[in-house]
């Protein structure tokens, strides 16, 4: 398959599974890493623009079905801000073999974790 088909078949499944709110952008690194052959660090970043006008394009939707939670809002905003701030950071900071690993050893986890749920 060539290059330009990949991606855009990659981007449309993750698309709907964002859509859906299930992690589309984890399945997008995960593609892009093992599969495009691209760099963890870079894969990372193109993940954030990618997440950008995917949540733009699916939060109208939940906001009229009430899937949106304001009483949690402001403040897993501001958690959330503060942590991809220092998350970002050391990434740039990390050597991209510990980044590939700390990432496949997250994935393990929430692999195993899932598993092993009852749900």
């Amino acid at each position: 398959m060539t290059g330009w088909i990949a991606a855009a078949l990659a981007g449309a499944v993750t698309g709907v599974l964002s859509g859906f709110g299930v992690g589309g952008g984890t399945l997008l690194l995960i593609y892009l890493t093992a599969f495009a052959g691209v760099p963890q660090n870079l894969a990372q970043g193109i993940n954030l623009l990618y997440f950008l006008p995917t949540a733009a394009t699916a939060l109208p939707a939940h906001v009229k079905n009430g899937f949106i939670e304001t009483r949690v809002l402001i403040p897993a905003i501001a958690a959330g801000l503060l942590g991809t701030a220092a998350a970002a950071w050391a990434a740039t900071a990390l050597d991209v073999a510990l980044l590939r690993r700390c990432f496949g050893g997250f994935l393990l986890v929430i692999g195993v974790r899932e598993f092993f749920s009852k749900g």
